[in-house]
């Protein structure tokens, strides 16, 4: 299922490669790679593969969510195809409360105590990730786990993810993805030294890259 998920994010030209210039992540870093999973949702076939591959991921962890959580925005989408699937509620979870009508930061109904997996669409630092769990943990939901759909498999996330003792799984990731596109022939073997040397240090990498840009 990895490199079938793999595939079709290549096949929609969801992965984009730019050294120059590196893409800039939310997070201000500077990066050769960006995944945009959002292509997803015009894709009907695409999108219920998803769903049903996180369906079956939680029927082998033998979690028993009783609601299914979304990231805003990007996971909401997920996350409510795959709550329609399992016949589960669905609540979302903003990055912070409104600042507005009830302040709200968890949009839809869930009591304390209920069992919850928490979707998102892609996972780089896992701060944003990690902040939406923790949202639901105050709301005293139990977090079983969180579910991405690609992961970029930096360590700065599985830190975030070990010290906020989450677990976490996606359904695809970097190195699979990496290895479809070689088949492919979307990228190159200097494409993949490249990638391969951010993945090892992307703060170092970025460093780096900023650094000659402003000497350009």
């Amino acid at each position: 299922m990895n490199r079938e998920i793999a595939r079709i994010l290549l096949d929609l030209n969801a992965v984009s490669l730019r050294i120059n210039p590196p893409f800039t992540w939310t997070s201000g870093r500077l990066a050769p790679i960006y995944c945009d999973n959002r292509l997803l949702m015009s894709e009907p076939a695409g999108r219920k593969m998803v769903a049903n591959a996180f369906k079956v991921l939680i029927e082998e962890k033998k979690f028993k969510p009783e609601v299914i959580a979304g990231t805003a925005t990007a996971g909401i989408p997920h996350a409510a195809w795959l709550a329609d699937l399992m016949n589960l509620p669905m609540v979302y979870v903003r990055g912070t409360a409104k600042g507005h009508g009830k302040e709200n930061r968890i949009e839809g109904r869930i009591e304390a105590g209920k069992a919850v997996v928490l979707i998102e669409d892609l996972i780089s630092t896992g701060g944003s990730s990690v902040s939406a769990a923790e949202g639901l943990k105050q709301a005293g939901s139990k977090v079983l786990a969180v579910m991405a759909i690609f992961t970029y498999g930096l360590d700065v996330a599985r830190k975030a993810f070990e010290d906020a003792d989450i677990p976490f799984y996606a359904l695809t990731s970097f190195d699979v993805l990496a290895k479809e596109a070689e088949q492919c022939g979307i990228l190159s073997k200097s494409d993949l030294d490249t990638l391969a040397e951010w993945q090892t240090d992307p703060a170092l990498w970025s460093k780096r890259r900023k650094q000659e840009l402003e000497q350009c």
